[in-house]
């Protein structure tokens, strides 16, 4: 009867290790859905920031201009339209003259693959003319949303020369001075 009895208690805390282990995984897995709908909204967050950056580029420059207009698309940013599985693209175009900013969310949530900086948007910004495109020549630059402890910000990451920054106004100054 003895050993009927040892082999009932081990049995009995066999199931309350796998009652705590099954209770540890529904927090887990709480955690790891607040995680994805926090980043869900930071992104749309981050996007929005891109578009804002770029809108103030454009506005900025128009109201210093006296004969063509530098045109931004969409003109208008909405959460709705950010697509969350796909490419997501801003354009900033004058005469011929464009810069085309593509970014994505990465495959996880965030993602240290291609910059040393976690981040959880990645894309890339190409600075093209009719001249450049003739010679198949189009500057292009990678950016990321990065997201470190005390703050998150669109970064650029230019390949060839290992330059890195903040993605603003200077940094679109400098790509649209390339293309003009």
């Amino acid at each position: 009867m003895g050993q009927g009895e040892n082999q009932l208690k081990a049995r009995e805390a066999r199931l309350k290790k796998l009652a705590a282990r099954i209770d540890t995984l529904a927090e887990k897995d709480a955690r790891v859905v607040k995680n994805a709908i926090e980043t869900a909204a930071l992104r749309r967050t981050a996007a929005g920031e891109l578009h804002a950056i770029c809108a103030d580029f454009v506005s900025r420059v128009n109201r210093l201009l006296t004969r063509d207009e530098v045109a931004l698309d969409p003109s208008e940013f909405s959460e709705a339209a950010f697509r969350e599985d796909g490419a997501n693209l801003i354009q900033i175009g004058v005469r011929g003259r464009v810069l085309q900013l593509q970014f994505e969310a990465t495959g996880e949530l965030l993602s240290t693959e291609n910059f040393r900086v976690p981040y959880t948007l990645e894309g890339s910004v190409r600075a093209f003319n009719q001249e450049l495109l003739a010679k198949d020549l189009i500057e292009e630059q990678l950016i990321f949303y990065t997201v470190e402890k005390g703050r998150s910000l669109w970064r650029f990451f230019d390949a060839r020369t290992y330059r890195s920054g903040p993605l603003d106004q200077e940094y679109l100054i400098g790509l649209m001075e390339q293309v003009i």
